[in-house]
This record gives C-alpha cells, sequence and structure tokens, in this order.
C-alpha cells in the first residue's frame, strides 16, 4: 500500500502541471530582485522547480543514510 501512495503522489503532481501548462501556455518571466529570467510557459517553469525538489531531496534523503 505504501509502494502504490509512492507512485501515485509524483504521478497525479505530473499530471496537475500537464493541465496547468497546457491552459497557461503564455510565456512567464521570473524575476527575483534585479534578475530578469527567460520568459518560459508557466508550465514548464512549475516542471522545472518540481524537478529541482525531487533532486534536491533525494540528494538529502541519500546523504542522510550514507552518514549513519
Amino acid at each position: 500500500m505504501i509502494r502504490l501512495g509512492l507512485v501515485m503522489i509524483p504521478a497525479s503532481v505530473a499530471v496537475i502541471i500537464a493541465v496547468v501548462s497546457v491552459q497557461n501556455a503564455t510565456p512567464v518571466a521570473l524575476t527575483f530582485l534585479t534578475f530578469r529570467s527567460v520568459a518560459l510557459p508557466f508550465g514548464l517553469w512549475l516542471g522545472c522547480g518540481l524537478a529541482a525538489g525531487m533532486v534536491g531531496t533525494a540528494l538529502l534523503l541519500t546523504k542522510q543514510n550514507t552518514a549513519r
């Protein structure tokens, strides 16, 4: 049952990102302080943020497990 939950959470997030990216195809430029990014579709920004979070979490979890 836990394995099903581990598969369903990322799958549902991927479906939500796909729906949002189809609905919001207009390019969005992110601004942080004085820096401005390249204009990309909103769904692509969401996907990049999700991927960065998943990779960061995986790196932190593997680092914690090897420290023991």
